[in-house]
C-alpha cells in the first residue's frame, strides 16, 4: 500500500483550533508582561509581594494541565473550550475592574484555571486532527502560532498601558479571550473523544513516577536553572526597564526579540545538531545562558565607556541598556532553541514503553520549579537593586535617587551565577550518565 504524502490539508476544527490558541496567547502574553507592574504599579504589593503572587501563578500554570486535561476528557473538547475561555473572559474582566489585593488574588485564580484547560485542550485538538503523515506539521504551524500570538499581545500592549492606563491591559486580554469563546460556542463542533481518559488519579500515579525516576527528577531541577533565567523576560525585565529608563520605555517590545529568535532558529538549529545526542545539544544551550544574563549586567559598563547614547551608522540611536537587553534576550531565544526540543526528546525516552503520554504530560515540571524559584527572587533583588521609586524617601533629588539605582545591573550577576552553575551541574550529569551508561554496555556485552 503506497504511503501517503504528508499535506497542509487539515479540518476546519484544526484552525478554528489554532484561531483560538492565536487570541489566548495574545491575551496571556500581553497580561503576563505586564502582570508585575499591574500587582505592584495598580493593586499595591511590594515587589516581594509581586515576586510570590506571581510566581505561584505562573508555577500553578504549568502543574495544573496534566489534571485539568483528565477533566476535559469527560465533558469533552467543545464544552471544555467554552468552560476555559468563559473563565478566562471573566477573570480578565474583573482584574480590570477591581485591583483591591484579596479580590485580585480570587480572580488571578480564576484565570489560572481557565489557562490550565487551553493546553490540553488545544493540543488535543492539533493532535486529533491530524494523522500520522501530517503530524509534524500540524504540530509546527500550532507552534508558529503560538509565537505570532506572542508576539501580536505584546506589541499591542505597550499603546494601551502608555496611551489610557496599566489596568486596561485586562479589557485587551479580556476581548481577545471572549472572540475566541465566540468561535468556540457558534462554529467549533464537538468531536468524539476517547472513553479512555485518564482519572485525576491516574495523574497523581503519573507525577509519582516522574518523582520516582532520579535521573529525569535530577536533569528537570538542572534545567530549571535554565527557566529562571528565561522567567526574568517576565518577573524582572518590565520593571528594570521601566525605573530605568522611565514610562515611555517598552520593555513589551523588547520580549519580543525572544520568540523572533526561536522562530527564526529553532527549526535550523535542531536540523543541524540532530545528530548529537540531545544531552550534548543541552549543554550548548546551557553554556549560553550564563552570556544572557552577563550581557544584560554589561549595560552600566558600556555607559561608562560610551556614553549614554549609542549610535550606528548615523541612522539607529539607543541606549546602551536597551542595546544590550537586546542582545541578552537574542542570547536567550538562542539558548532556548538548542534546549527545549531536545529536552523534550531527552524526558520522552526516559518514558517507559507504552507510557510516553503520561511521562510528556508532566514533561514542563521545571517551569513550575523556576517560576517559584525565579519570581520570589526577583522580587527580592528589585527591591534591594532596584527599588519601587514610591518607596523612596519624599523630596530627594534626581541624583539622589540615581544612587540607589547605581547597582541594579547586580541583579543580572545573581542569575549569571545560577546560569553558570546549572550549565556546569548539566556537565557533570553529562558525565556521569556517559559512563553510567558505558559500564552498562560492559556488562550485557
Amino acid at each position: 500500500m503506497e504511503q501517503q504524502k504528508p499535506t497542509w490539508k487539515f479540518p476546519k476544527e484544526f484552525w478554528l483550533a489554532n484561531f483560538m490558541e492565536l487570541c489566548e496567547r495574545a491575551a496571556y502574553y500581553g497580561f503576563f508582561i505586564v502582570l508585575t507592574l499591574y500587582l505592584t504599579n495598580v493593586v499595591g504589593f511590594n515587589d516581594k509581594e509581586t515576586g510570590v503572587v506571581a510566581g505561584v501563578f505562573f508555577a500553578l500554570l504549568y502543574l495544573l494541565p496534566p489534571f485539568v486535561g483528565a477533566i476535559s476528557d469527560k465533558i469533552g473538547f467543545k464544552n471544555g473550550l467554552i468552560l476555559a475561555f468563559s473563565l478566562l473572559t471573566i477573570g480578565y474582566t474583573l482584574l480590570g475592574i477591581f485591583h483591591t489585593k484579596i479580590p485580585v488574588l480570587f480572580f488571578l485564580t480564576i484565570v489560572l484555571i481557565g489557562g490550565s484547560f487551553i493546553k490540553p485542550l488545544i493540543t488535543g485538538t492539533v493532535a486529533k486532527t491530524s494523522n500520522e503523515e501530517n503530524k509534524a506539521r500540524a504540530f509546527s504551524l500550532f507552534y508558529w502560532i503560538v509565537n505570532i500570538g506572542s508576539f501580536t499581545g505584546k506589541t499591542v500592549v505597550p499603546s494601551i498601558r502608555q496611551g489610557i492606563g496599566l489596568e486596561y491591559v485586562n479589557f485587551f486580554s479580556a476581548g481577545m479571550s471572549f472572540f475566541a469563546l465566540l468561535f468556540a460556542i457558534f462554529f467549533f463542533k464537538t468531536f468524539s473523544t476517547s472513553n479512555n481518559g485518564k482519572t485525576i488519579a491516574d495523574v497523581f500515579l503519573s507525577l509519582r513516577k516522574i518523582f520516582s525516576n532520579p535521573r529525569l527528577l535530577v536533569l528537570t531541577l538542572i534545567v530549571s536553572g535554565f527557566w529562571i533565567i528565561q522567567h526574568q523576560l517576565y518577573a524582572t525585565m518590565p520593571k528594570y526597564v521601566i525605573r530605568l529608563q522611565g514610562e515611555q520605555a517598552k520593555p513589551e517590545w523588547l520580549a519580543n526579540v525572544n520568540p523572533l529568535v526561536v522562530v527564526l532558529f529553532v527549526v535550523l538549529i535542531t536540523q543541524l545538531f540532530k545528530k548529537y545526542k540531545a544531552i550534548t545539544a543541552m549543554l550548548i544551550g546551557m553554556l549560553i545562558m550564563p552570556l544572557s544574563a552577563f550581557s544584560m549586567a554589561l549595560s552600566k559598563t558600556v555607559e561608562m565607556n560610551f556614553g549614554s547614547s549609542l549610535n550606528f551608522l548615523g541612522i539607529i540611536s539607543t541606549s546602551p541598556l536597551t542595546l544590550m537587553m537586546i542582545i541578552g534576550i537574542a542570547l536567550q531565544g538562542l539558548a532556548e532553541c538548542f534546549i527545549s526540543p531536545r529536552f523534550l526528546e531527552y524526558f520522552a525516552l526516559q518514558a517507559p514503553k507504552g507510557e510516553e503520554g503520561v511521562y510528556m504530560g508532566f514533561s514542563h515540571l521545571h517551569s513550575f520549579f523556576s517560576a517559584l524559584a525565579g519570581f520570589i527572587m526577583s522580587g527580592f533583588l528589585l527591591d534591594t537593586y532596584c527599588p519601587d521609586p514610591n518607596t523612596l524617601p519624599l523630596g530627594i533629588t534626581e541624583i539622589q535617587k540615581m544612587n540607589y539605582y547605581a547597582h541594579a545591573h547586580y541583579i543580572w550577576f545573581y542569575f549569571a551565577a545560577i546560569a553558570l552553575s546549572a550549565a556546569f551541574a548539566l556537565l557533570i550529569f553529562y558525565l556521569v550518565t556517559k559512563k553510567s551508561e558505558q559500564t552498562k554496555n560492559t556488562v550485557n556485552a
